[in-house]
C-alpha cells in the first residue's frame, strides 16, 4: 500500500511539471486562409518561424504615388506578367529615401489582391528562413511577393548567401508562384567604399572590376529588374505638393487654393527638413490643409 501511495504522488508532480511546461511552449500556430488574409508577415519563433496574417492593409492607392510614373509603371507591368503566369522578374527599387518604394509594393496588393496577388514582408536577418516560408505556401493558388523592406548587408552574412542562393537559383529557388521584390538605399545592397576601385584594371580600353566590386556587383545583377527612385527637383517636389494639397482638400469636401503663399511655406518645409521627396510633399500637404482649414473653422 505505500507504493500505491507514492505512485500516486509521482502522479501529481509529473502532472505539475507537464502543466508548467506546457505554459512555456509555443501555441500552436493555425494556418493562414488566405482567401481572407492578403498579406503577412514572418515572425521568428527559436531557430524557425511562422507567418503571422496582417489584419488591415494601408489603404495605399497607385493613383497616390506621385511623380514616380514610370517607376510604378514598369514594376506594375512586371506584377501583371506575374499575375498573368507569365514570365516575370525579380526586382530591386533602390534609391532615396522616401521615394514610395516601399509604398508602391503596398499599393500593388491593394490594386490587384483581387486578381490573387499576395504578398509576405520578410525583414532583412529573416531571409535565412526563405525555404521554410516557400514550404509554408507551397501548392497556394495564389500569386505572392516576397518583400524585404530597407535591405543592406555586410558581404558573407548568412542573410546575404540566402537571398543570392535563391536569386541565383542554383541551390534553391522560389516555386513558380514565387517573386522576391526587395528595396534598398544601396543600388548593390551592399555598403560601397573608395578603396573598392583600387583592384580595377583597364584591359583593351574596358574597365575590369576588381574583385570587391564584383562581389557588390554580383547579388544585385542577380535581380532581373532594377528600379531607381531619385531625388525630386525642387519644381518637382512643388508639383507633387501642390497635387497633394488638392487632393486632401478635395476629400474633404474643401477647397483650397495653391497660391505663392503655399507654395514659398512648401520651399520652407523642405529646406527645414532637408529633403524633397515625395514623402516630404505629403507630410507639408498635411500640414497646411490641415492647418489652414482649422484657421478657417472648417472640419472633416
Amino acid at each position: 500500500m505505500p507504493s500505491l501511495t507514492l505512485d500516486k504522488e509521482v502522479v501529481e508532480q509529473l502532472k505539475r511539471v507537464l502543466n508548467a511546461v506546457e505554459q512555456v511552449l509555443p501555441k500552436p500556430v493555425p494556418a493562414i486562409d488566405w482567401a481572407e488574409a492578403h498579406a503577412a508577415n514572418w515572425r521568428r519563433r527559436g531557430s524557425g518561424g511562422y507567418l503571422d496574417p496582417v489584419p488591415e492593409i494601408e489603404s495605399m492607392h497607385l493613383d497616390d504615388l506621385l511623380g514616380i510614373d514610370e517607376q510604378k509603371r514598369v514594376i506594375e507591368e512586371n506584377t501583371r506578367q506575374f499575375l498573368a503566369g507569365l514570365p516575370a522578374n525579380n526586382t530591386l527599387l533602390w534609391g532615396t529615401r522616401g521615394t514610395g518604394k516601399s509604398s508602391l509594393v503596398r499599393a500593388l496588393l491593394h490594386r490587384y489582391a483581387g486578381e490573387g496577388l499576395r504578398v509576405i514582408q520578410v525583414d532583412k536577418d529573416d531571409l535565412v528562413h526563405l525555404p521554410a516560408i516557400v514550404d509554408a505556401i507551397k501548392g497556394q493558388p495564389y500569386r505572392f511577393l516576397l518583400f524585404s523592406d530597407d535591405v543592406s548587408f555586410e558581404t558573407g552574412e548568412s542573410s546575404y548567401k540566402m537571398l543570392k542562393s535563391a536569386l541565383d537559383g542554383s541551390v534553391y529557388a522560389p516555386p513558380d508562384n514565387v517573386l522576391i521584390y526587395v528595396t534598398s538605399n544601396r543600388r548593390h545592397l551592399l555598403p560601397e567604399y573608395e578603396s573598392d576601385n583600387r583592384g580595377a584594371m583597364l584591359v583593351n580600353n574596358e574597365i575590369h572590376h576588381g574583385e570587391a566590386v564584383e562581389e557588390k556587383i554580383s547579388l544585385s545583377g542577380r535581380f532581373g529588374l532594377w528600379v531607381g527612385f531619385h531625388p525630386f527637383s525642387q519644381d518637382q517636389f512643388l508639383e507633387v505638393a501642390r497635387q497633394w494639397v488638392e487632393r486632401l482638400a478635395q476629400r474633404i469636401g474643401a477647397k483650397l487654393a495653391w497660391d505663392e503663399e503655399a507654395r514659398r511655406a512648401a520651399i520652407l518645409w523642405c529646406r527645414q527638413k532637408g529633403d524633397n521627396s515625395g514623402r516630404i510633399a505629403l507630410q507639408f500637404a498635411n500640414h497646411w490643409v490641415g492647418s489652414r482649414l482649422l484657421e478657417s473653422g472648417r472640419k472633416k
